[in-house]
């Protein structure tokens, strides 16, 4: 699933399987907060600007996350 990827969806489906054990919206809220902790700004920048142009291959938690990252 993760061959040929861009590092930041990779990492970010890898983040959302983590906590795929919570209510999505719990899970996106928690995996927003490990992006803003830790991951670069252009990280960040890029995956937002992913979901915004489709995002297929997201995770439908980061895909959620990514949405919360756009609004802060």
């Amino acid at each position: 699933m993760s061959a040929g990827l861009p590092p930041h969806v990779r990492l970010a489906n890898e983040i959302a399987a983590q906590f795929a054990h919570r209510p999505p919206t719990d899970a996106a809220t928690a995996v927003a907060t490990h992006m803003n902790a830790v991951w670069d700004p252009r990280m960040k920048a890029a995956l937002v600007a992913h979901v915004q142009s489709g995002a297929e291959d997201l995770d439908p938690i980061a895909a959620l996350a990514a949405q919360q990252l756009a609004t802060k």
